[in-house]
């Protein structure tokens, strides 16, 4: 052994030692998995709770059916019953067993939801927000008899909440391409840098299967009473003491780590009541709505922006300890070639 070059051998361990010591490279910049956020370790706890949160805002439009399992013992309790086709023929014959199907269609629009969800590593969404919509009752219809909503035009605020089961994102992409490249050797160095590739490639989409479940308040919907004159108003449709429930699929498209848009269709299942014109009785309404909305999302950003005069890193990056964003929100933090304009 040559003892000479010990002393030399003893320095460079040392040097690197302390070198690789350091929290922090030259240019500030780290590639640790998980950078602290904030100086304290509650407030570190609260940034990343923070960037569990978005808020978001959606608008659209939607189709309606409704009906009605029609039965009444005095029909005269409801003026806008008629007969529209066949003028003269067999009397009306239901009852409580055998009731008259009524059924009808029309148009929601416009509705709009504002809420804000949080993500639960990455597995489940649970959110909550405020809606309205506006909406019409065209006249239902079963066999030769027609039932017609005066003034039925209706306005409704609802209170909902949701819970979202991730069907597929940039993680599962992942797992997905590892499961079809398991067959490959280790050894096979052109296919085993194809799946490193593929993997990191920057996959913005998501796909949310979604349920949603709320209270609905309705606002305006009043009815002519004929009896009392023209001016006579008072409302005869209500919405029942149940909750409302629907499901539908939610497809969402990054921007950047902290914004995205999407677009979700589904349907809700809700239950309203229409009083007759003395109210001694109701008639109890299903209503199916087939909704599609677009919207747009703003995650709270958990890291910083670097605010230090000089420091053009535009990549997420460290100074003094501390986890710093380089980009707006609007922007990828950590770009690859061809996203830095």
């Amino acid at each position: 052994m040559n003892f000479k070059k010990l002393p030399l051998a003893l320095i460079l361990f040392f040097v690197l030692t302390s070198v690789f010591a350091q929290k922090e490279d030259i240019f500030g910049i780290s590639d640790k998995a998980k950078n602290p956020k904030s100086e304290s370790g509650l407030g570190n706890i609260a940034r990343n709770v923070l960037e569990m949160f978005s808020v978001e805002l959606s608008g659209g439009g939607a189709y309606q059916q409704f009906g009605t399992s029609f039965y009444s013992a005095n029909t005269d309790l409801y003026p806008s019953f008629s007969r529209y086709q066949n003028l003269e023929g067999d009397p009306l014959d239901i009852s409580e067993e055998n009731p008259l199907e009524m059924n009808g269609t029309d148009w929601v629009l416009p509705n709009w939801n504002g809420g804000i969800r949080i993500n639960l590593f990455n597995i489940l969404t649970v959110g909550g927000g405020f809606g309205q919509e506006w909406g019409n009752l065209a006249p239902m219809q079963g066999g030769d008899y027609q039932f017609d909503f005066e003034g039925a035009t209706y306005q409704v605020d609802k209170l909902y909440g949701t819970v979202g089961l991730v069907l597929y994102d940039a993680n599962r992409r992942r797992a997905f391409l590892n499961w079809r490249y398991r067959n490959y050797s280790s050894s096979n160095l052109y296919m085993q840098s194809e799946l490193r590739q593929r993997a990191r490639q920057n996959y913005p989409w998501r796909f949310i299967f979604e349920a949603e479940f709320g209270k609905l308040n309705l606002k305006k919907s009043y009815d002519a009473v004929l009896d009392d004159g023209p001016d006579a108003y008072v409302p005869r449709l209500a919405v029942s003491d149940k909750n409302y429930y629907g499901l539908g699929l939610r497809i969402e498209r990054d921007f950047s780590e902290y914004t995205k848009m999407f677009v979700k269709g589904g349907a809700d299942f809700r239950k309203f009541t229409y009083a007759a014109s003395d109210f001694s009785e109701v008639q109890d309404l299903d209503q199916k709505v087939y909704a599609m909305q677009v919207g747009f999302a703003v995650r709270f950003p958990g890291t910083k922006r670097c605010k230090i005069v000089g420091c053009g890193v535009v990549m997420k990056h460290m100074h003094n300890g501390i986890e710093y964003r380089g980009s707006g929100i609007f922007n990828f933090q950590d770009r690859k070639v061809g996203q830095w304009y």
